[in-house]
């Protein structure tokens, strides 16, 4: 069989790929495997107790468990689900925003596919349009959505070396061009894959650029602010008629769903649900369901603020004190954990790269996910890429304290041996 261009285009290895195909077999194999590589949440007692109470009351509903599991939402998404969540984000933070400007996608993921592809690639008028990305490293998933080769431009951010061997990126704004081929702007709050937050002039300054350029200004709030909230500094929740602003119900703990939630104005929203009609028909229902009587009573913000937010802060500190444990006299430098559920681990002057480490690991039994990945557009030749790892502490204790041992000991034999 011959795949056409776009099928050579999505069938060839990826960053994301290789992530969601290290993930399944790790899940599903009988050899035991440290998975400290994928975006899997953790299972949070209060979190999992929540949800199956609110699948009960589903069930026992036989009106409501016959909508949501026998007939179709509309390509925008279950409406009662929509106009709850949009009255909560007006009373909470004085958004204008109502069901229209809400579109739900199956996942987040695919929501970036519509984005990216709405914005970028060839315009109607012959030209070519980019998704600047004004800081890297940025999220794995990015990198191959785009239907148009040399989808991404992005940029080199500054390094604040901090307290012990913590440092933290910036955006360079001196450095920083937003060029007539931009067609949106989008960065990840917290940022995935290093846990970097940033900062509200941060993101004010990236949005005037945006508004003067008028062109949108993607914010993926996937593990951010208004839930799950998994952020452990100050993070202004923002939202205005340039932003598109998308959350998703997986890190709530509800990655199953494939729930990808879209704020943004009418004329995206309405994109975004001819896209769904087009590829789906409709986004699924399940997700929408579960949280509707959360996203009424106001509880998803405040189980995000109070159970979800502490769970992760905790196990991100314990992680940082078993790196220390472990590491010895090794150079390492970890970015500041400021939100989501990763380690962005730094080797300076690795003397093999990510990937080689990576595969020493996965001998081991320990996944993690090399940092190459995490530079969609960069065209620089920066050593500091091939130098970093990505590893997750949202798995149990055990498993995290096991799997940063190892890390450690390979890390060791690549300084002393190569």
């Amino acid at each position: 069989m011959r795949f056409s261009k776009l099928g050579q285009k999505f069938t060839a290895q990826t960053g994301i790929l290789q992530l969601m195909d290290d993930l399944g077999q790790a899940l599903n194999s009988e050899q035991p495997m440290i998975m400290l590589g994928g975006g899997n949440p953790a299972l949070i007692p209060q979190m999992q107790q929540v949800f199956r109470q609110r699948m009960a009351e589903i069930l026992q509903n036989q009106p409501r468990f016959d909508r949501i599991i026998g007939a179709y939402g509309p390509p925008d998404g279950d409406l009662a689900f929509r106009q709850a969540l949009a009255d909560m984000l007006a009373a909470q933070y004085g958004w204008q925003v109502g069901p229209e400007n809400i579109a739900l996608t199956n996942g987040s993921q695919t929501a970036f596919f519509y984005l990216f592809n709405l914005f970028g690639g060839e315009t109607a008028e012959g030209g070519f349009r980019r998704i600047l990305l004004p800081l890297t490293p940025e999220y794995i998933g990015y990198a191959d959505v785009g239907i148009a080769e040399d989808l991404f431009v992005s940029a080199r951010p500054t390094i604040e070396y901090l307290d012990d061997v913590l440092y933290k990126y910036h955006v360079d704004f001196s450095q920083l061009q937003v060029g007539d081929d931009i067609g949106a702007i989008c960065v990840s709050r917290p940022t995935n894959p290093t846990g970097n937050v940033l900062t509200d002039e941060e993101i004010r300054h990236l949005a005037r650029l945006a508004r003067t350029r008028d062109i949108p200004f993607i914010i993926d709030g996937a593990y951010g602010t208004p839930f799950p909230n998994i952020i452990f500094t100050d993070a202004e929740p923002v939202w205005d008629e340039h932003i598109v602003l998308l959350l998703s119900l997986s890190k709530l703990g509800l990655p199953g769903a494939r729930t990808g939630i879209v704020i943004a104005n009418e004329t995206i929203t309405s994109a975004i649900a001819s896209m769904n009609a087009i590829a789906s028909l409709a986004p699924g229902n399940i997700g929408a369901g579960i949280a509707l009587d959360m996203a009424r009573s106001g509880e998803i913000i405040h189980l995000s603020q109070e159970v979800i937010r502490p769970f992760y802060l905790r196990k991100a500190r314990q992680a940082l004190g078993w790196f220390a444990e472990a590491m010895g006299d090794v150079p390492y430098r970890i970015h500041k954990p400021e939100g989501a559920f990763f380690l962005w681990v730094w080797f300076p002057g690795l003397p093999i790269g990510s990937a080689h480490l990576y595969e020493r690991l996965k001998a081991r039994g320990v996944i993690i996910v090399p940092g190459h990945y995490f530079y969609p557009g960069l065209k620089d030749d920066w050593r500091h890429r091939t130098e970093c790892i990505r590893v997750s502490y949202a798995q149990d204790d055990a498993t995290v304290q096991a799997g940063i041992r190892i890390i450690a000991e390979e890390a060791r034999r690549a300084f002393e041996k190569g």
